[in-house]
């Protein structure tokens, strides 16, 4: 439950109150998993990040740096971001949801199912981050992924904004819990694709030793079942998983490879 609602006006205030608050603190951005299963947050403060006006969408060196701040809606309707990356946001199938949460959140948020994360791994999206000790760090989206790195997210900066990347997500209904996500990417000036999948263990899931080996079709599925270790629960059996995750990655490289 939230007992103190906390706004500052800087990047730099909101740094030095969640010092001084410490794990009691959480960063508070369009607020739309703060008080949603099983996204719900039980700490007792809130920091806004609505006032660091760290929203925005800008190109800068060739590269597309989305601010934090900006909601989930405002980047499928502008013009800049990339199809690939408009393709995830419409996983989150709810408009009003992407009206309400911000990209910096929807990252952040610690979620049973990471529909966007796919994509920006894919794309091998940067993050910048303003960490509790007030130093500015640019991490890649798997570094962050592991956990060894907090603080405040203030913008994703997309290298190559337009890569060839294509995304998949199975659902058994538009607001069903998702079987799996998946994205596929082609990066200029890599001999192989980025294979990146959700939904078959606790963090999404890069498929390294998969991409390099230069498989397609029937052995790139066998290839991606045995590289992945599902779970039994209500959206399907391990063998129907490893099953369709197989299918999934070696259509997605498929088309791919046709925009090409």
């Amino acid at each position: 439950m939230i007992k103190q609602y906390l706004q500052p006006t800087t990047v730099a205030e909101a740094i030095a109150l969640k010092a001084e608050h410490g794990e009691q603190a959480f960063f508070l951005g369009g607020g739309s998993k703060a008080n949603a299963t099983p996204t719900k947050v039980v700490k007792p403060v809130a920091i806004a990040t609505s006032g660091l006006n760290l929203s925005g969408i800008d190109t800068k060196d060739g590269a597309l740096v989305l601010g934090a701040g900006t909601r989930l809606q405002s980047l499928l309707d502008h013009a800049d971001v990339p199809t690939s990356l408009k393709a995830a946001l419409r996983f989150i199938y709810s408009r009003h949801i992407r009206n309400q949460a911000t990209l910096g959140g929807e990252i952040a948020a610690v979620q049973p199912e990471r529909r966007l994360i796919p994509a920006l791994v894919a794309l091998q999206a940067q993050l910048e981050l303003m960490q509790i000790d007030g130093q500015s760090l640019r991490i890649d989206m798997e570094t962050y992924l592991q956990g060894q790195h907090h603080g405040l997210i203030t913008a994703v900066i997309l290298p190559e904004p337009e890569m060839i990347c294509v995304n998949e997500q199975v659902t058994r209904s538009a607001a069903g819990l998702a079987v799996l996500t998946a994205a596929v990417s082609l990066p200029s000036g890599c001999d192989h694709p980025i294979i990146v999948i959700d939904g078959m263990a606790e963090q999404p899931l890069r498929l390294r030793d998969v991409e390099t080996q230069g498989l397609a079709d029937e052995a790139l599925e066998t290839a991606v079942a045995d590289a992945i270790h599902p779970v039994e629960d209500l959206r399907g059996s391990v063998e129907y998983k490893k099953y369709i995750a197989g299918v999934v990655i070696a259509d997605l490289l498929a088309q791919a490879q046709q925009e090409k």
